[in-house]
């Protein structure tokens, strides 16, 4: 792991925080090489995805190193968790501001500690620079899947069902809360909300579960609808959303009960990080079981036809018109 991070003691900060952090990959040579190696079992591939954060669009200064960390790692899992990849490890980028002080990066390198603990996975090897502007973070998660068999966009078909896991909304509903939208919100509920945009959790068990039932899959980053939209697309389907069966946090829907136009923004906000796949209906209780064995609860929303994009109805069979789709962090 080789860079610039313009200040005294680089190579021994990368010593000190960064290198524990490859402990558990010994082919990673301790950060000390040019790269590491990644050796996957017999008929294994290697499945990688990258992603980046920049300080005042994905993540603000005052949400902590720890807690910023964290999120950079899980959001990329969330990628192998789409694929029903298992992770194995990765690699990072830091592009830090020249007077970045070491508490900062003591802090960081712990969250990503506590996550490796949690998920399995070690540093691999990376880059360090330093900048002038705001804080840049990039990780590439790689994991492994069995004989190339992974979860794809492009698999859906009418007469599909449509599912996703976990909650939708809470990830936006946070946002307008840290920027102001939102007020009088009790303290139990707005922690809640920000655990869930902070804090996302990775679906790599369920991913996993799911190769060889779900149809299609990806996970809901951008917004539910928008996403649906991408599997759509790649499908050359259509896909309807029920809205009424999307499934909302208790805070959420407490909010959403408050200010019925905030459902809009749960449907078409981003940073949820769940996932949402198809699977035929005879695999419904398939479904179910993956759900029960990873832990994670799975709601059926809708369905796929012929055509093309995505249709949201409401209770009566209507088109919810949506005020907006797509998403932007800050």
């Amino acid at each position: 792991m080789t860079g610039g991070v313009a200040r005294s003691g680089e190579f021994e900060l990368i010593a000190r925080y960064l290198a524990p952090l490859s402990a558990a990959a010994p082919l990673a040579f301790g950060l000390t090489d040019d790269a590491a190696l990644l050796a996957p079992g017999p008929g294994e591939q290697v499945v990688l995805t990258k992603d980046c954060m920049v300080s005042g669009v994905h993540f603000l200064d005052a949400d902590g190193p720890e807690v910023i960390a964290r999120k950079l790692l899980r959001t990329n899992l969330s990628d192998l968790a789409a694929m029903g990849a298992v992770p194995r490890g990765y690699l990072l980028g830091l592009v830090l501001p020249r007077n970045v002080d070491e508490a900062w990066i003591a802090g960081f390198a712990a969250g990503l500690a506590r996550d490796q603990a949690e998920f399995g996975v070690a540093l691999l090897g990376g880059d360090t620079t330093a900048t002038s502007g705001p804080t840049v973070l990039s990780l590439t998660a790689l994991g492994t899947a069995a004989d190339g068999r992974v979860l794809r966009r492009s698999g859906a078909r009418p007469g599909d069902l449509l599912y996703v896991s976990g909650t939708i909304g809470d990830a936006v509903l946070a946002l307008h809360l840290k920027l102001g939208k939102i007020f009088g919100v009790a303290p139990d509920m707005r922690a809640a909300l920000n655990d869930r945009l902070d804090l996302p959790s990775p679906r790599v068990g369920l991913g996993a579960r799911l190769v060889g039932i779900a149809s299609a899959a990806l996970d809901v980053s951008d917004g539910l609808v928008q996403d649906v939209g991408h599997m759509a697309l790649a499908s050359g389907v259509a896909i309807e959303i029920r809205a009424a069966d999307v499934p909302l946090s208790a805070a959420a829907a407490e909010l959403v009960g408050d200010g019925p136009a905030l459902f809009v923004d749960c449907l078409s906000g981003g940073d949820d990080y769940e996932l949402a796949f198809t699977a035929p209906a005879d695999r419904a209780t398939d479904v179910t079981a993956a759900a029960s064995a990873s832990g994670v609860p799975v709601t059926c929303i809708g369905r796929v036809t012929a055509g093309q994009g995505v249709i949201v109805r409401d209770r009566q069979g209507g088109v919810v018109e949506l005020a907006r789709t797509g998403y932007r962090h800050f």
